[in-house]
């Protein structure tokens, strides 16, 4: 399916987009990862035979112009681009919800015969988030000009190079307590990066998901309290968990946001606000014939790198 093929990946350096290069370069396919850091990028070469991967210099908020010569000659194109927060010209509108449409219609004028947009469970409309309201944009634009195209909506995706538990393991280190920002009550469904690279490719693969829209969460659900608890055990660290109010959250986050990596914001407070878990009646993994992968099988592989003296003390979590 995939030998031979050219598959121009945007955001193809992130997290989840390292894991689907990695499996499209196993299974033979020309990768085009269209990235702003070309340098930061070369670490992907080594995926592939010699020319198998080659990072391109593409900034998406540049507009057409810049995002029409990536997609040239693609027989499949993918869509990974996204922020957590905005600074300078990455803002949410540009990146999430203007981007997705220049790229589909590129890669409809292309000849791409597939096309596969990630974005995230809680796209909303309607949402008092900009991040979600971007989502729901870049997924309305990516229909418009690619009707066949399949979207991905992931829950929080973990994995060893993630930015949700390897954040709350740096600070199970570093201070003596753990947020629970809201009480802890929101409830997540933490999907494997493995697991969302596998259903990318089935995805593509798949003539049955042309058009069609996939949740993806792992397989269990967990509050935000039940979460932290994980990586107190897995990192050994005896933290207390603090309650700390949306209003003092969102307080705080007025501050923070103004650090070069914000730690945490007022738009992610909103979002906390909303639990992020699939939608009753939503196709899931499963419907990709993707079996998820639970948490506790994976953390202990890369959280136990905060432990007291290392991944290479003696101790193991229960």
């Amino acid at each position: 399916m995939f030998q031979g093929k050219q598959i121009t990946i945007f955001g193809g350096s992130g997290f989840i987009g390292r894991n689907i290069v990695r499996e499209l370069a196993q299974k033979g396919a020309r990768i085009r990862v269209a990235c702003r850091d070309v340098e930061a990028a070369k670490f992907l070469k080594v995926q592939g035979v010699v020319g198998q991967v080659t990072p391109v210099h593409i900034d998406v908020t540049e507009g057409l112009s810049a995002i029409a010569p990536a997609v040239e000659g693609a027989d499949m194109v993918i869509n990974l681009c996204g922020i957590l927060y905005e600074s300078g010209r990455n803002r949410f509108d540009a990146v999430q919800g203007t981007a997705p449409g220049l790229i589909a219609g590129a890669a409809a004028k292309a000849g791409a015969s597939r096309l596969l947009h990630v974005s995230a469970i809680g796209a909303d409309a309607g949402s008092a988030s900009r991040y979600a309201r971007s989502k729901a944009a870049g997924e309305d634009a990516v229909r418009g000009a690619f009707p066949a195209a399949t979207i991905l909506r992931p829950s929080i995706v973990f994995g060893p190079d993630d930015d949700f538990f390897n954040r709350f393991g740096a600070m199970a280190e570093s201070f003596p307590f753990l947020p629970l920002i809201g009480g802890g009550t929101t409830r997540f469904q933490p999907v494997y990066v493995d697991d969302v690279a596998n259903a990318a490719l089935k995805a593509l693969a798949s003539d049955e998901a042309a058009g069609k829209t996939y949740e993806l969460g792992g397989p269990k659900i967990y509050t935000f309290k039940e979460l932290m608890e994980l990586v107190v055990a897995q990192t050994g660290r005896a933290r207390r968990l603090v309650d700390i109010p949306f209003w003092a959250a969102s307080i705080e986050a007025a501050f923070l946001e103004w650090l070069p990596t914000p730690p945490l914001t007022r738009d992610q407070v909103i979002l906390l606000k909303s639990d992020n878990v699939v939608s009753e009646g939503a196709l899931t993994l499963a419907d990709l014939g993707v079996t998820p992968t639970a948490c506790e099988a994976i953390l202990p592989t890369y959280l136990d790198r905060f432990r007291t003296g290392g991944r290479y003390n003696r101790f193991r979590a229960a």
